[in-house]
């Protein structure tokens, strides 16, 4: 049994981080997830999906994309791999458990699925930026995207996790269709 596991994100997505504007509003923040959601497509890089998590200032933390198919990974989530990011690059698993008030905000191209919304709870993050609804990822794309609790935000806002969806919920929906003009997962 191999004892170590790996999960490579695209050489891109280095660069994109590394010049990443400080990003002060829910808008500014979700326009990057859901660029990167586009470029993880366009470079054929993965799924339609992107994340990045931002400290309270809006400076970037970490991002992800979308890396299921190419790493044959179903954890491989762009929401999952942000969490991963900064978690390493912070040093702790959950991001918020310093004790020193710090915040941090996912912004996510798309409404996190039944996995990534149990480790937005587990992971310590503070906001939820969503662009599309599973309801458009479901009918765009035609991914299972798993069952929530019937109150799934009141769950997360009761966790102390604030939630705020459809921004920029047509640009992040534009995103699932270019990957469906392009022959989605089989592309």
């Amino acid at each position: 049994m191999d004892t170590r596991i790996e999960i490579t994100l695209p050489d891109w997505l280095a660069e994109a981080a590394a010049t990443a504007p400080v990003c002060p509003d829910d808008e500014a923040r979700l326009r990057f997830a859901i660029a990167l959601a586009m470029r993880n497509v366009e470079e054929r890089s993965g799924g339609p999906f992107g994340a990045a998590i931002f400290d309270g200032e809006g400076r970037l933390v970490a991002a992800g994309v979308n890396r299921v198919m190419p790493e044959t990974c179903s954890a491989a989530h762009a929401e999952l791999l942000a969490m991963m990011g900064a978690q390493r690059r912070l040093g702790r698993h959950r991001l918020n458990g310093n004790g020193n008030g710090e915040r941090f905000v996912l912004a996510t191209s798309a409404q996190p699925c039944s996995q990534c919304y149990g480790a937005c709870i587990w992971a310590g993050i503070d906001e939820l930026l969503i662009g599309a609804r599973t309801e458009d990822v479901m009918a765009l794309s035609g991914f299972d995207e798993g069952p929530l609790p019937a109150d799934w935000i009141g769950e997360l806002e009761r966790r102390g996790i604030t939630v705020r969806r459809d921004i920029l919920r047509e640009e992040a929906c534009a995103v699932f269709r270019r990957y469906a003009a392009l022959g989605g997962p089989d592309y």
